[in-house]
């Protein structure tokens, strides 16, 4: 349903004339209908919302999620309001029905989880008992009977705290359905990338000479057409030029190569030709000289090769190596928002809006190691985005950058507040430390996934994780794909990854984004070192 309502703006504007669409369960709305390709203004969820019918006043409608939003709405008459109500109760009832539904099977699967979880402990509790009597019998100088005895106990216990481990991944990843964790907020259209010139290779130059050889041909032809209808008994021959008359050849110069303006200088057509007597056929004697032009294109091929070689300065690379330069398009030179394109302010301030779009499109980085075995990680990495995300929206013009956020929540003591955006960027500065390791390390050249993966978690991650999360952990990255799975999930275009300038392009765009990375996580780490807002709580 779509139609005007009066909404309330404040005590200045008042009552205002908006464009509502009803949607999908979303209430959506816009300056005007002629206004609504420009976006909406606001939106309200219906299934969260509080419908609120006003006791006196017949024709407004209160929509209001309880210290979040409030929408206080005015139809046209009574009788609009009706059809609200009635479209509005609808949409509520039916969302009602599938969230009862899905908060059933989600509360079942809660307590599922919360089970493996009691189990996890117990088994690590068992552990450590049963590595702690190891310690002991080795004190004591037990036998080594008993030793093998306590070591069988260690494996089997291991054995099942892993397989209690992999239960609750399985639990978990049937909860959390791959359509809900692959919800990222879309992202701008993506920025074209500027790319340099290209140096015109060698093969351009034989086909202009071709098409200069065509065009010899045609005129040739012309002319004999020409002559034909002057005096068919006696045609003229054709006049070959000499190299006499034509403009010298030149050699090509640095200017040339880089830009591609036109077409290259012309060619010498060779020594000069005798024509032969009257007596000649005119026929052979066009085709003798049309010979000699070919001869003499091939050998002024042959000395411009010979030139380019003698000057160093002015030689063309081979077509194998202009494509290893030029590169391919990766997923990281067509991202709709990159580290790299982030301007910082002039005090070294990290822009909020820019930083968390282009940690949004980072995101799927996650899914290209494994959409399902990472998808924990991801809904973690997500949440703390948009508890960042959701800070500055609250008031964007006093928090255009990360370190005004910082700021506003120490100076009013909330910084270290459970689920405060202090404690968000913490952890997100976190998994993009892990993010930026893992990819250092497949720049430098490492082909074994689970092994960068591995080491990025080492180096980042892992100090800041229990046992269970650390087993989590373990499961997903024994699940990580192989170099070639991976790397052909970063292509641009189905394929690339077998072309040759593949390999350049992935460290030509890596060359630019990490250091850029690496820049903006520096200066949130001396942020943090400055307050001292770290931690060492472990999850």
């Amino acid at each position: 349903m779509e139609g005007i309502l009066h909404k309330w703006t404040n005590y200045i504007s008042g009552w205002q004339p908006r464009w509502f669409v009803l949607d999908g369960g979303t209430l959506s709305y816009y300056d005007s209908q002629e206004d609504a390709w420009k976006g909406c203004k606001g939106s309200i969820k219906i299934s969260v919302c509080e419908i609120i019918v006003h006791s006196t006043d017949i024709t407004r409608v209160d929509l209001t999620i309880p210290g979040e939003q409030y929408f206080y709405l005015r139809a046209i008459n009574a009788a609009e309001r009706q059809k609200w109500l009635v479209a509005l109760g609808t949409a509520k009832a039916c969302l009602t029905d599938n969230r009862t539904r899905r908060e059933k099977e989600l509360q079942e699967n809660t307590e599922a989880i919360k089970t493996k979880m009691s189990e996890l402990r117990l088994y690590c509790d068992l552990l450590l008992k049963q590595v702690n009597k190891i310690k002991d019998s080795e004190e004591r100088g037990d036998s080594a009977e008993a030793g093998e005895d306590t070591g069988n106990m260690v494996k089997s216990t291991c054995t099942t705290f892993l397989k209690t481990l992999e239960e609750c991944m399985q639990i978990a990843n049937h909860t959390f359905s791959s359509d809900m964790v692959s919800q990222s907020p879309p992202g701008s259209p993506p920025v074209a990338a500027i790319k340099p010139q290209k140096i015109k290779p060698l093969s351009h130059l034989k086909l202009n000479l071709g098409e200069k050889l065509r065009e010899s041909e045609e005129a040739h032809e012309n002319q004999s057409q020409d002559s034909g209808r002057e005096g068919a008994e006696e045609p003229e021959k054709p006049d070959i030029p000499s190299h006499r008359d034509q403009a010298p050849s030149t050699v090509l110069q640095g200017s040339a190569l880089e830009e591609d303006d036109g077409p290259p200088a012309p060619y010498t057509a060779g020594p000069e030709t005798q024509l032969e007597g009257e007596g000649s056929n005119p026929e052979q004697e066009q085709k003798h000289n049309m010979d000699q032009i070919k001869e003499d294109g091939e050998d002024e091929v042959s000395r411009n090769q010979r030139e380019m070689v003698s000057a160093p300065d002015q030689i063309l690379p081979p077509q194998d190596s202009l494509l290893e330069e030029e590169g391919v398009d990766t997923f990281f030179s067509t991202m709709s928002h990159r580290f790299s394109d982030i301007r910082l302010e002039d005090d070294r301030g990290i822009p909020t809006q820019d930083f968390l779009d282009s940690c949004y499109a980072i995101v799927p980085v996650l899914d290209k190691l494994g959409s399902t075995v990472f998808a924990p990680v991801k809904m973690d990495f997500v949440g703390n985005i948009k508890k960042i995300n959701q800070k500055w929206l609250s008031d964007p013009n006093s928090f255009p950058t990360l370190q005004s956020i910082v700021l506003h929540e120490l100076q009013t003591a909330t910084a270290q507040v459970r689920n405060s955006a202090t404690e968000a960027l913490l952890w997100l500065r976190r998994g993009l430390r892990f993010l930026k390791e893992f990819l250092s390390e497949v720049h430098s050249g490492e082909q074994d996934i689970h092994g960068a993966l591995n080491n990025a978690y080492g180096r980042t991650l892992r100090q800041y994780h229990g046992w269970v999360v650390r087993g989590v952990f373990a499961l997903a990255l024994r699940a990580s794909p192989s170099y070639e799975s991976f790397t052909a999930a970063l292509v641009s275009q189905e394929g690339d990854q077998l072309k040759p300038g593949f390999t350049s392009g992935m460290r030509r765009d890596l060359s630019v984004y990490l250091p850029a990375m690496e820049d903006q996580l520096g200066i949130l780490d001396d942020l943090y070192d400055e307050y001292s807002l770290e931690s060492d709580e472990v999850v």
